[in-house]
């Protein structure tokens, strides 16, 4: 009877644990970005406000622009462009973050911008 109940305890203990985790959700940066973002990371771009991660997988460039400090609403824009075709944005008052952007580019070459608040970055042509 004594085995039973620890091993109930024990079992209890593990999915509340879990259940926490799950609440907690992802830290910003690397591990959210990983969720967001299939494939490999291929460049972060940083700037004074925050800073874009950009992951690549068979031919799509996807990419998350993150605040410095999480806090309250603000303006946040992330955008994909593949060359010779149209900019693909997300904008607006996010908290944590703007995104993803997912754009097929195949063998293209991209152009990425960023920005949260007064900050931004923009690249030439990368990816190529």
């Amino acid at each position: 009877m004594g085995a039973i109940r620890r091993r109930l305890a024990l079992g209890t203990a593990v999915l509340t644990a879990s259940g926490l985790l799950a609440l907690a959700g992802p830290a910003v940066g690397d591990a959210s970005a990983a969720a967001l973002c299939a494939g490999r990371k291929m460049r972060t771009l940083s700037f004074s406000t925050g800073f874009v991660d950009v992951h690549k997988k068979r031919g799509y460039v996807c990419a998350v622009t993150y605040p410095k400090k999480v806090g309250a609403r603000r303006y946040m824009m992330v955008s994909v462009q593949a060359r010779g075709s149209e900019r693909v944005p997300n904008a607006g008052r996010f908290k944590k973050y703007a995104g993803p952007v997912r754009v097929h580019a195949g063998h293209r070459c991209v152009r990425i911008r960023g920005a949260v608040g007064s900050g931004s970055v923009s690249t030439g042509w990368i990816l190529c």
